[in-house]
């Protein structure tokens, strides 16, 4: 499939600054046979995987033919999803290149084909009689497959027929156009003029060094980045409105054709997920504008300045004094800073970062930008990187490590089919990793500078994530509402109530440059279905976790490492509350927002002397 020169890294980097990817497959050639073996051999075919089909038929739903047929889709999902990783992965070393990108087209074509033919069997489970259901339910031999079983059988009011789902099956190539639309043009197509700075240097403008320039002291270079980003940006609003309005109309097909009351419990339904959950988180954090008002206040008077912009929203208004992080350095802090939960979980973590590979851990020309942990049940838990030796960038390592254990404890304490957990509780681990990261750099602080300044990066860590991600949350329910209403989506109307929200959320102190209102374009959870509020969630029940482990010992410890192996074995709401948390309640997110309080009490305290 590929000539050696095609496995060849596009800059020449050090072996161990990459991520093993070798593990999953040594070349392009083991995956080609491999998705030839599993099923694109049969291209061409209606039918690619015949011994599917053959338990279609005849399927009566006793217990044998129920496991059986589990027992196959299990096993031909374990293949795809391995073979799915490797080319994503190496997609995103390199987005422009034209190997990974075919062999990513290939391998999603093939898992559309394979929820194409697997679809009958939901429909034929939920076709079956109460008693013939109850017999299953109560078979010894489905004893493992028990809670799987339980969670289809919840969703038969938005199960459809057996046709019906298959439509619906075929029509996700179409459906997921938007997103990845998007993120070709969000990651290879956007070019940005260079930024200039007060001495009129320039300074190359990417998705990646926006997010330095945000934070650089040189006021002149963080305004004109801004502008320059969001102006691409409405150069192509009406596509991206486009783009946004698609991807919302998939979702509202969806929830029509499966009869829920909206997309908001179409997307929550499936784990559940309260729709009261949502807009409990909504309704708390918006009593808590006050303190995000104060906060601006703060910060614009220390920063000296008579107008608070965007684009002085991530400058720390406390000196940065913990230098830069090796990558190596970043490591041995992290490590460090998990004592709380165990020798082994530290040993785990440190071999999987810097023995294992499991880091890809530089920028590099068309690597896709950003950061993420991803893989699979048969792959290590990979962590995709830009790292530049910042606090930020050891910050995104500890909250991408967060996912990966996760996920590592999760695989190996569960089969296959509860190894993966749910979208709620994901960003939980993530967040929670920062939390004691902050917490012992803190604790370590060799001066009141350092210390102010690591209780900022608490502060902002909640702005950016609890409030931030609350209005992010706000916004996509109103575009999602507005097209159950048949509102169309317009770039006017879309940039207007993100410029109310935002006004809202941070208050009269911030002055809304009209550039910003673009941002709502550019945000890539905004093509996902109902993803940021999970953010929100995440860090107040992070946050509420953190502090049982700092003050509750092994007990407290044990708990959360229990969560952490808990795959999807239960509900995303029973794993948190077994752990100590009922994110039913307000109270995880009203203790968030205390904390985000007092620590800018304790900022100002320390300011004062």
């Amino acid at each position: 499939m590929a000539s050696s020169a095609e496995n060849t890294p596009i800059l020449q980097q050090d072996r161990q600054d990459q991520w093993d990817v070798a593990a999953l497959f040594p070349s392009w050639i083991e995956w080609e046979a491999e998705i030839k073996q599993i099923g694109e051999g049969a291209r061409g075919k209606r039918v690619k995987w015949p011994e599917i089909q053959e338990l279609r038929e005849g399927f009566r739903g006793t217990p044998e033919q129920v496991k059986k047929f589990l027992h196959v889709y299990f096993g031909i999902d374990r293949k795809l999803s391995k073979l799915h990783t490797y080319a994503h992965l190496r997609h995103d070393e390199d987005v422009a290149s034209e190997v990974p990108k075919q062999a990513y087209g290939r391998i999603s074509s093939l898992l559309y084909d394979f929820r194409r033919e697997t679809s009958w069997f939901e429909p034929a489970l939920l076709a079956l009689q109460e008693d013939t259901i109850q017999q299953l339910l109560a078979s010894g031999s489905l004893r493992e497959y028990a809670f799987y079983l339980e969670k289809i059988l919840r969703l038969k009011p938005h199960t459809l027929s057996t046709m019906e789902e298959e439509l619906i099956a075929q029509a996700g190539k179409a459906l997921d156009v938007g997103p990845l639309a998007f993120s070709s043009l969000n990651n290879a197509d956007l070019t940005f003029l260079p930024a200039i700075d007060s001495k009129g240097k320039e300074h190359p403008l990417t998705q990646e060094t926006y997010r330095m320039y945000m934070r650089d002291e040189d006021r002149s270079l963080r305004k004109d980045a801004f502008l320059k980003l969001l102006k691409e940006y409405a150069r192509f609003e009406n596509t991206l409105c486009e783009l946004l309005q698609g991807n919302v109309q998939s979702h509202l097909f969806e929830a029509n054709a499966r009869k829920y009351s909206s997309c908001l419990e179409a997307a929550l339904y499936p784990n559940q997920i309260d729709t009261a959950v949502y807009r409990t988180l909504i309704q708390a954090v918006r009593g808590y504008f006050p303190s995000m008002h104060r906060y601006m206040a703060l910060r614009k008077k220390l920063l000296r300045l008579d107008e608070l912009h965007p684009y002085d929203l991530y400058v720390p208004i406390v000196a940065e004094k913990t230098g830069e992080f090796s990558y190596e350095d970043a490591v041995d802090i992290i490590v460090r800073a998990l004592a709380p939960l165990g020798a082994s979980y530290q040993q785990e973590l440190r071999k999987g970062l810097l023995e294992e590979r499991w880091v890809d851990r530089y920028e590099k020309p068309r690597k896709r930008s950003g950061a993420y942990s991803s893989g699979c049940y048969d792959s290590f838990p990979y962590i995709l990187l830009n790292y530049h030796a910042t606090f930020n960038d050891l910050m995104t390592l500890a909250h991408e490590a967060g996912h990966s254990m996760h996920s590592l404890l999760s695989h190996s304490s569960q089969p296959y089919h509860y190894g993966g957990y749910s979208i709620f509780v994901a960003e939980v681990a993530s967040t929670f990793h920062e939390a004691l990261v902050l917490h012992f750099l803190t604790g370590h602080a060799k001066s009141k500078e350092e210390k102010a300044f690591l209780i900022h990066q608490q502060i902002e860590g909640l702005r950016t994530t609890l409030f931030r991600q609350t209005l992010f949350a706000e916004f996509e329910l109103f575009i999602h509402e507005s097209a159950e209403k048949g509102t169309p989506l317009t770039p006017a109307l879309l940039k207007k109530k993100y410029r109310e929200l935002t006004q809202e959320y941070y208050g009269r102190d911030l002055v809304m440059d009209p550039e910003l209102d673009v941002e709502c374009f550019r945000i890539p959870h905004f093509y996902y279905n109902f993803y940021v509020y999970q953010y929100a969630t995440g860090i107040s029940a992070a946050h509420a976790l953190a502090t049982k482990v700092l003050q509750g010992g092994k007990e407290a410890s044990e708990k959360y490492l229990a969560f952490l192996r808990s795959g999807s074995s239960n509900t995303p709401i029973e794993v948190l509350r077994k752990a100590g948390v009922d994110m039913t309640t307000k109270e995880p997110i009203e203790h968030a927002m205390r904390t985000f309080d007092l620590l800018i009490s304790e900022l100002e305290e320390l300011l004062k002397e």
